[in-house]
């Protein structure tokens, strides 16, 4: 018998984690000064309604009515490997959005061009080096001011974005971030012609070289697609520092890491694995994408529930990666939790997703992170100016990069 939310359920389900969940996107789209209505205590109240659900329906996979329809989510543990192996889109659909990813589209091809660039898989670029170099010089503009927020970090983000992305002709080029508006066919004539002059080392040149590399997928949505994957890295960026800010030992370790990686040669100096835990276990607490959708292509069985083609199965990850019933000190920042292989094949952490939704972009957005980390730290100390974080407390259960302000001061 299929499992189904009753109708204070579906009422609570919508109060404490839909509303809020579309309240946040539109609160995050609107001028700082008309934020404010998101409040830090709304994924508690999300985690408390989904425990409760999970508690009185035996972790049986639920159905619930969301703002768009119903949907089955996805509330115990054992349940998540069975939604990973669920293609990423349905036939017709985009599935761009559903993991947050630079991948997202439903053509094999772009997946292929993506793994190609992005090169999936590879703990360090080939292109590390030149990359690094861009990050360095952009690093620098970013510490210049002696405190870090979202607007300085977001200007630099860009700008090094527009360098790995196009070249360093597209550096000073703010148009291209935006959308394309009444001008498609202008963005991409300028996108055309940064990449007749673009380096090879950057992804629009390692493009260039992939066999065929614009039969199917487009360059111009493509080139789109990759920088909006770098407006994440400032928050996570912010975040993670923020969390060393309240960690000085660790931060102390990470910035020794920085250092002797500023003395080494080769992908040594992209692979700071110390500093890319941090990374991830920031992104642990606080995901990019809260939740993860799923819609299946033909009929399924969940716990021995058929469930229709086009069932929209939502598996609610910020909820699992923070749940103590399943995470050890899961409201706390233990980033030694990433040392292991096995860890990031975990299945309740999904920093970048899993199987066939796995984000090909994961280790280029670690490295970038992680460098932009390195560069910071490997010359001054980060304190937090606001919010200050209680290291041996709970953390708060969400954070506002726009509400983050950090101090630096020289090593």
């Amino acid at each position: 018998m299929t499992a189904r939310a009753g109708r204070g359920e579906h009422a609570r389900f919508a109060a404490a984690h839909t509303l809020p969940a579309l309240v946040r996107g539109f609160v995050n789209a609107r001028p700082p000064a008309a934020r404010g209505h998101a409040g830090p205590d709304r994924p508690r109240w999300s985690a408390a309604t989904l425990r409760a659900l999970r508690d009185r329906h035996g972790g049986a996979p639920l159905l619930v009515r969301g703002l768009s329809g119903s949907v089955l989510l996805i509330l115990d543990p054992r349940d998540i490997r069975q939604f990973y192996a669920e293609p990423v889109g349905a036939p017709g659909r985009p599935a761009a959005g559903t993991d947050g990813c630079a991948h997202a589209g439903p053509r094999a091809e772009r997946r292929a061009l993506d793994d190609s660039v992005l090169a999936a898989g590879l703990t360090v670029h080939p292109s590390c080096g030149a990359f690094l170099s861009v990050l360095t010089d952009e690093a620098r503009r970013l510490t210049a001011g002696g405190s870090l927020e979202l607007a300085r970090v977001r200007h630099s983000v860009a700008r090094a974005a527009r360098r790995i992305v196009l070249g360093d002709a597209a550096a000073g080029d703010t148009e291209l971030g935006r959308r394309p508006g009444r001008s498609p066919d202008k963005a991409g004539a300028r996108i055309a012609a940064y990449a007749d002059l673009a380096e090879p080392h950057t992804l629009i040149g390692r493009a260039r070289r992939h066999a065929e590399p614009f039969s199917g997928p487009d360059p111009v949505g493509q080139v789109r697609q990759w920088l909006a994957a770098f407006d994440l890295v400032p928050g996570i960026l912010l975040r993670t520092l923020l969390l060393l800010g309240a960690h000085p030992a660790e931060q102390d370790a990470v910035a020794a890491e920085a250092r002797a990686a500023g003395c080494a040669r080769g992908s040594a100096q992209g692979a700071l694995p110390r500093l890319r835990a941090c990374v991830r276990e920031s992104l642990r607490l606080y995901p990019a994408v809260p939740d993860l959708i799923r819609i299946t292509r033909a009929e399924t069985e969940w716990r021995g529930v058929r469930h229709p083609a086009g069932t929209r199965v939502v598996l609610p990850v910020l909820f699992h990666q923070r749940d103590p019933e399943h995470v050890p000190a899961a409201h706390v920042f233990v980033p030694g939790r990433w040392a292991s292989r096995e860890a990031d094949l975990d299945v309740r952490m999904a920093p970048f997703s899993h199987a066939g939704g796995r984000c090909p972009g994961e280790q280029l957005g670690l490295l970038v992170t992680a460098a932009l980390c390195a560069e910071i730290l490997r010359g001054h100390r980060v304190r937090s100016v606001r919010p200050l974080l209680d290291p041996l407390g709970p953390l708060p259960e969400s954070l506002d990069p726009q509400g983050i302000r950090l101090r630096l001061a020289r090593r």
